[in-house]
């Protein structure tokens, strides 16, 4: 049910591919849903499938280069450029490196710039270990934030890890799922499998995984891409796991949400390669919970935070030994892992988008009164 039209228009821009990034697909649908017009700007990739129908503008910005330092200055300018030709009441940034286009547009109309940190991007593992690269990341986000008065990020910790840098406060808007009837959770697979979707990206956890599965007797489906995806590949044939192993690639999320329901655990591993990765709660955590299944986590904080709230999950060591005897014990122990899910499908009723959006509405409502004032 939609509600009046607010007559405010917003643009967002991320670097990501639309078709799959659900965090801002719940975050606009929801606030289209509620009467705001919303244009969001991704980034085309040379693997992107044509844009899925949502009800707000899309718009994709091709680039020559995809990765580095190439792509990051391309994009910036062929994202100014854009943003130029359009007019709005609010401008978001998504993230650091759509950040310095967004912000200029901001100043240059003035409109209301939005910040919505998805991670604390200086410390991404693509950046943590190369310092030069780190001081720029880091100087870009001394400056935008101290000219930032709006601005959200996924969970407490990295609030809290803003507010000490950079005395900014962080509202908090956590990637919770969608809550759907329990009616719409499938009977699992009567072939057990284990399920890891996200980013296959280095620091995931995902080699540590695959030798593990030396000593498990199920199937693991690993959906997505990244920088280490043919690399990973490489080494589950040197494993001997091709049998036991398979790489999905990229799932749409409708499909990925049948997929998550039928599967008999979810993996969400990291290693902990800096500040980034040690105060995430990634998509996967409630897309799990939501889906009724039992997860591996490790043990950082705001897993260790929900976990203790309602266990949904087991925190194990990143060791292989570790994971496949966690991944044992799930099998052999039906009563144990039946409390896992029966804790799954309670904590759905308190973590999940609908609680979520009224932060969200709640957000936007104090920023027009604060811009009127």
């Amino acid at each position: 049910m939609y509600s009046a039209k607010i007559n405010k228009k917003i643009v967002f821009a991320v670097t990501t591919d639309l078709n799959y990034d659900q965090r801002m697909q719940r975050i606009c649908t929801s606030l289209v849903q509620s009467g705001y017009e919303l244009l969001l700007i991704g980034r085309k990739w040379p693997q992107s499938l044509p844009l899925l129908t949502q009800v707000y503008q899309q718009n994709r910005i091709h680039c020559y280069f995809n990765k580095g330092k190439l792509f990051y200055l391309e994009f910036t300018i062929r994202l100014f450029w854009y943003l130029l030709f359009q007019s709005a009441d609010a401008y978001g940034a998504i993230d650091l490196d759509t950040a310095l286009p967004v912000f200029m547009k901001a100043k240059l109309t003035g409109k209301p710039f939005i910040y919505d940190a998805h991670e604390y991007f200086p410390e991404v593992v693509e950046v943590i270990n190369r310092p030069v690269i780190k001081k720029i990341w880091t100087s870009l986000e001394k400056f935008i934030l101290a000219r930032t008065k709006f601005a959200y990020t996924v969970n407490e910790s990295l609030a809290q890890l803003f507010y000490e840098r950079y005395r900014v406060k962080f509202s908090v808007i956590q990637n919770c799922t969608l809550l759907e009837p329990e009616s719409a959770l499938p009977v699992k697979s009567a072939d057990k499998f284990l399920l890891y979707q996200g980013a296959v990206n280095e620091g995931r956890g995902l080699e540590t995984l695959l030798r593990a599965m030396l000593w498990i007797d199920l199937k693991l489906i690993i959906c997505g891409k990244g920088d280490v995806y043919e690399k990973l590949r490489k080494l589950s044939v040197d494993l001997n796991l091709s049998d036991k192993v398979l790489f999905k690639g990229y799932v749409l999320p409708e499909e990925l949400k049948i997929l998550t329901k039928q599967a008999f655990l979810g993996i969400n591993l990291l290693e902990n390669q800096g500040l980034n990765y040690y105060y995430s709660l990634g998509n996967k955590f409630f897309d799990y919970l939501h889906a009724g299944i039992p997860q591996l986590v490790v043990d950082f904080p705001e897993y260790r935070r929900f976990n203790e709230e309602c266990q949904v999950a087991v925190i194990v060591t990143l060791e292989p030994e570790a994971i496949a005897l966690a991944i044992r014990n799930f099998m052999q122990n039906s009563a144990f892992y039946n409390q896992l899910v029966q804790n799954c499908q309670q904590a759905r009723l308190k973590w999940n988008w609908q609680n979520e959006e009224k932060k969200l509405l709640a957000f936007y409502q104090n920023l027009w009164e604060t811009t009127k004032a």
